[in-house]
């Protein structure tokens, strides 16, 4: 039989349980404590993997993202900083 598979062509929607966030931030910053609220919330109900990070602990972070926190990485990728957007972190993972 000829023709074509509809899937061909299109990338796969990647699984959120396969996906991890990463929210830097630093203690006692308001702006992180919102972010870690919809990270958590939207990582949780699509299970998605979550890890945090200080700038407090890390040179190197700090040095990147001082001027930026709360930052969200998804898969090591920059996906949001400052105000966190649970549509768009959602939408992000595939949920």
């Amino acid at each position: 039989m000829g023709g074509m598979s509809p899937l061909l062509g299109r990338r796969a929607r990647p699984n959120p349980a396969d996906r991890v966030v990463t929210l830097i931030g630093k203690p006692d910053c308001h702006l992180c404590d919102d972010a870690r609220a919809v990270v958590r919330k939207v990582a949780g109900e699509l299970g998605a993997r979550v890890e945090e990070r200080y700038i407090t602990e890390d040179p190197e972070l700090h040095r990147k993202y001082w001027e930026q926190i709360p930052v969200v990485l998804i898969d090591g990728e920059q996906h949001d900083f400052w105000r966190v957007s649970e549509e768009r972190l959602r939408k992000a993972l595939g949920g």
